[in-house]
């Protein structure tokens, strides 16, 4: 296992009206003036942000509003907020809604205090030294965002998607209550389980040895997930299903189960430039290029990618066959997706295979000029697990 240092300060308030906790959460952070950032109409219309305005007024805090925020969000509405928050001196942000929602919100956050262009984080040309705090009602389980110290935004010139991490991105509190839950569509529940799927399966492939605890720890969030996203899906309403995915979601992306471990990142990368291109659900795209991207590694180490399958999958080891065993683990990993509702190839996702070669190219290596920290792979290889997943 290898050293570590970890720095987890969000404080987590969990359970039913727990969103009714929001001014006192934002006035005990010292903040007197919040943007409340969020999506759609869906928030609004389930009486979501009616409670919290509520809250917040009750508390004595004063706030301003910026909805817009879509999947994949966009550096539009980001420059958007800086602005805001600027001109009406705001000194908290409360981000309600799922990933993308916190995602721009923190891209927001490091933004108002710089003086030069916030895609300088996410381009890698600058480190953000300080950044306004954030507060988040979560309604989505899916990215981890609520616990997490990274941001991803898309930059409509050009269709980037990049990625910024920064300890000071960890929301001050989050606020999660699993019935808020109950109204997402299948598809969105179904798209943000194999998001949380792929926090856990990235940092499972490691190279780090002497890892039998985070490794056990990642089982348990997978397991979990397959156990009750199955569950979800037939009862909407089912609370403790609903419970068990939102902490599985934080779990996985707060950096607990990779602790003293190297982690890959390659499938996210990769799965990065398709949502980017096609604007189709980060969970979706992760469900196709996951079980390609196993099957063009798992020879590498064919034991981790059996026990996973042994783990997680309940497939019978072939002690004569390792390889087999992966294998099979892998096929069940497809199966698992395609059961709760998820595409699994090119075609069924709405990705086109002529634009393998653009893909390949905008993808950001992440490991000098190679991607990964598993098995590095090249520009090549990445073409490859793009051509597998056609199939």
């Amino acid at each position: 296992m290898d050293n570590f240092n970890f720095y987890s300060p969000t404080r987590f308030v969990f359970g039913k009206d727990a969103e009714l906790e929001a001014g006192d959460l934002v006035k005990s952070a010292g903040a007197k003036k919040v943007l409340l950032h969020f999506g759609g109409s869906s928030a609004e219309k389930s009486g979501l942000l009616a409670r919290i305005r509520g809250s917040l007024e009750k508390a004595g805090i004063e706030f301003c509003e910026l909805g817009g925020v879509v999947p994949n969000p966009r550096d539009g509405l980001v420059y958007e907020g800086i602005d805001i928050c600027r001109k009406e001196n705001v000194d908290l942000i409360l981000s309600v809604g799922g990933g993308s929602v916190i995602d721009s919100a923190k891209a927001i956050a490091v933004g108002v205090p710089y003086d030069g262009d916030f895609w300088d984080f996410y381009e890698g040309k600058a480190e953000a030294e300080k950044a306004l705090p954030l507060g988040v009602v979560l309604t989505i389980p899916a990215a981890g965002s609520e616990g997490s110290n990274g941001s991803v935004i898309t930059k409509m010139d050009g269709l980037l998607k990049r990625a910024y991490v920064a300890e000071m991105l960890r929301p001050k509190f989050s606020i999660l209550n699993p019935e808020l839950t109950y109204t997402l569509p299948p598809y969105q529940t179904a798209c943000g389980a194999v998001d949380i799927m792929a926090h856990v399966f990235e940092r499972y492939l490691t190279t780090t040895e002497g890892v039998d605890f985070t490794d056990r720890l990642c089982e348990s969030v997978l397991c979990t997930i397959v156990k009750n996203v199955p569950i979800a899906l037939k009862e909407p309403k089912n609370y403790d299903a609903r419970a068990n995915i939102m902490w599985a979601s934080t779990i996985a992306h707060n950096d607990l189960v990779g602790l003293g471990r190297d982690s890959d990142w390659s499938s996210h990368m990769i799965e990065m430039e398709l949502s980017a291109l096609y604007d189709v659900a980060h969970g979706a795209g992760l469900a196709v290029i996951m079980p390609a991207f196993s099957r063009y590694q798992y020879k590498h180490d064919a034991a981790r990618f059996s026990q996973l399958a042994v783990r997680v999958f309940g497939v019978d080891m072939d002690f004569r066959n390792p390889a087999g065993t992966a294998l099979e683990g892998i096929d069940r990993m497809e199966a698992f997706f395609k059961s709760i509702g998820m595409p699994t190839t090119f075609k069924e996702l709405g990705a086109k295979e002529e634009d393998i070669p653009l893909l390949t190219k905008k993808c950001p290596m992440n490991n000098g000029d190679k991607l990964g920290y598993f098995n590095p792979i090249t520009r090549d290889e990445i073409a490859i697990i793009y051509k597998l997943a056609c199939k």
